[in-house]
């Protein structure tokens, strides 16, 4: 504390990025001397490397803490039991915060999401299985292809579906194509994870069942697939989290919505995102800055719940 202070005293710096890098520095040099004394040249380099790391690892929960602390902060006094059981279509961002509420959008982005993991589910799986399993001559460039798309601004896939179906087919925005635009986004993220998580299997398992007589695929069916039950539960759990929060495709395909619609075919359907970028560019008074940090909040923990569940399933099928 004392060399912090030093520090802070001979270079001038000032604030709390200031003290944090005056501390970083002062510890850093502290321990490897201590170290260097102690046990010699490579305990002191060990000891250099372990202490960067863990200043890493500060840097990277800084503004992870800061977004949660900030949106917990500003966004529970949005929260009122309305905000689940009504919707906007009588009543505006500026209207009192007891009237309207996040109804529509938690209904349209259920509605999105489970169609978009039916659409996702048997195309990212059987890739999988294909890249995993299979190995054909294709398997390169659809490799290759999962892992571009992995990289696709999510505003390309709404684009793509706007250009493609809506503006040339139906002539109409509907959460059907905010469901197509969003599993875009889904597949490379379930494929990749599935993936990974096929090659954890032994071949012993493949080759157990192809030595009882069974053919390939009803190996892959009956013993493969089993096997990681748990693990492609993972996979669908982050691709959801994936997509739930994306805003742009839904913006440019869905319509967004103020009434509830649970009709994915017909209508202009909400969502969180719609909801939390209407209440924010609308807005401007305190009702509506309360709205949108309480949409922020619960889209946040829908994600922190997915993600944990995933964790925990992840985490279950370790220890089998």
């Amino acid at each position: 504390m004392a060399l912090s202070l030093v520090l802070l005293f001979v270079t001038g710096l000032n604030g709390k990025l200031g003290w944090v890098a005056a501390f970083f520095f002062s510890y850093v040099s502290v321990s490897f001397i201590a170290e260097y004394r102690r046990a010699g040249k490579p305990a002191a380099q060990d000891s250099l490397l372990t202490s960067i790391s863990r200043f890493a690892i500060f840097l990277a929960i800084i503004p992870i803490a800061s977004i949660l602390a900030t949106v917990i902060s500003k966004g529970w006094r949005g929260l009122h039991w309305g905000l689940f059981t009504q919707d906007m279509s009588e009543a505006t961002v500026n209207s009192p915060i007891q009237q309207g509420g996040m109804l529509a959008a938690i209904v349209g982005t259920l509605i999105m999401v489970g169609l978009a993991l039916l659409f996702t589910l048997p195309i990212a799986i059987l890739t999988a299985l294909y890249l995993t399993e299979i190995k054909g001559k294709f398997a390169r460039p659809i490799r290759f292809l999962v892992q571009a798309m992995s990289g696709v601004p999510s505003i390309v896939a709404g684009l793509f579906i706007l250009s493609s179906i809506v503006y040339p087919v139906t002539g109409e925005r509907s959460g059907l194509m905010g469901a197509l635009a969003l599993s875009i986004l889904m597949i490379p993220t379930v494929a990749r994870t599935a993936e990974e998580v096929l090659l954890l299997i032994p071949n012993d398992l493949r080759e157990a069942g192809l030595a009882l007589g069974a053919t390939q695929w009803r190996t892959v069916a009956m013993v493969v697939v089993p096997a990681v039950k748990s693990g492609l539960v993972t996979a669908i759990i982050l691709g959801v989290a994936r997509v739930i929060g994306e805003t742009a495709p839904i913006l440019l395909v869905s319509g967004g919505g103020d009434a509830t619609n649970v009709n994915p075919v017909s209508g202009p359907m909400g969502s969180i995102p719609f909801y939390v970028w209407n209440a924010f560019l609308l807005g401007g008074t305190e009702e509506s800055t309360q709205r949108t940090w309480a949409g922020l909040l619960v889209l946040l923990l829908w994600v922190l719940i997915l993600f944990t569940i995933a964790r925990y399933i992840s985490s279950r099928s370790q220890k089998r």
